[in-house]
């Protein structure tokens, strides 16, 4: 049976229609490739290219650098090598949407109050996500302050009618990230939240909102998720279908909804894929050596996968924006 392709906006971009639709016909048809990318120089995507001939159908930026509450007062070379190899980042994203490739956004949110280093992680900071889902208390409108910030970001995309995959709260089941730290009512709530704040007071209709997590009790509703997802690590050099995680996913609602990998180390196997007529629509490799190294995936296995006919590589795209 064939996902639902009806936005959860009901005003939502003709992109997002047509987006939505090409990944509901593509489910079981065929794999949308991705690649996650960290830094301006793309080493990822260049990588790829220079192994197999072809580029990515999907690739994904980060927006950490973004984030208002970043205590360069109190960090550390790790934090700072990274958010200064990701400042300017969106005009990267830019330059892939000039060519028509598809976009996915995550957002490694620093804390809206107070942390250090890289206060993403609930270990560097104190910042309370219940509080701040309370009107008028200081992490409440810090909170909404920052949700506004990158909302102002993401205008000018929705302004050109450029589609995004947008994938907030990422991994909100486990409490690592500040947002998960305080269990599933709270990230489910923080994700109500920008939803409505984004759709309602932004107009941000260029969005496909993608929930990435397989835990039940954090699932936020049918009425505000799009696409289901989730990140998976398995043992270098392991490419199969992840047939049982996806199986896990899809028991989230009774509703058939696109279904996507988040992030993955070794990808998966193509010829694994179309054998089991997977319903995964696309992947997204992570950055740094889990692409640009062979210690996950091997140069054959990479160009395997951007050479199958299950796979959807960018030259393959229709013009979906």
């Amino acid at each position: 049976m064939k996902p639902i392709a009806t936005p959860c906006n009901p005003h939502a971009l003709p992109c997002v229609h047509r987006v939505m639709a090409y990944l509901a016909d593509l489910t079981g048809h065929g794999i949308i490739t991705g690649q996650h990318t960290k830094y301006r120089d793309l080493p990822e995507l260049h990588h790829i290219e220079r192994i197999t001939g072809r580029q990515p159908a999907l690739l994904g930026f980060e927006l950490l650098s973004y984030s208002p509450n970043i205590n360069y007062n109190d960090t550390d070379a790790e934090c700072m090598e990274e958010v200064a190899g990701n400042y300017g980042t969106l005009r990267q994203a830019w330059e892939w949407a000039f060519q028509k490739g598809l976009i996915t956004f995550c957002w490694h949110w620093f804390s809206p109050l107070g942390g250090r280093s890289k206060s993403f992680f609930a270990a560097n900071t104190d910042f309370d996500a219940t509080r701040a889902l309370v009107d008028g208390t200081p992490e409440n409108r810090a909170l909404l302050a920052d949700m506004d910030m990158m909302a102002g970001l993401l205008r000018p995309f929705c302004d050109a009618g450029v589609p995004i995959l947008w994938r907030p709260f990422h991994e909100g089941d486990g409490d690592w990230f500040w947002w998960g730290a305080k269990g599933p009512e709270t990230v489910k709530a923080l994700w109500r939240l920008m939803y409505d704040r984004y759709t309602s007071r932004h107009g941000l209709n260029n969005l496909i909102w993608v929930w990435n997590s397989p835990a039940p009790a954090c699932y936020p509703g049918d009425d505000v998720v799009d696409v289901i997802s989730r990140d998976m690590y398995p043992p270098a050099h392991e490419h199969t279908a992840q047939a049982e995680k996806l199986s896990e996913l899809q028991q989230l609602t009774a509703q058939r909804k696109i279904a996507l990998i988040g992030e993955i180390g070794p990808i998966p196997s193509a010829e694994a894929l179309a054998a089991a007529r997977s319903a995964w629509v696309s992947y997204m490799t992570w950055c740094g050596e889990f692409c640009t190294s062979e210690d996950y995936t091997s140069n054959e296995v990479l160009r395997a996968m951007y050479h199958s006919p299950w796979a959807i590589t960018k030259d393959r795209l229709p013009e979906l924006y």
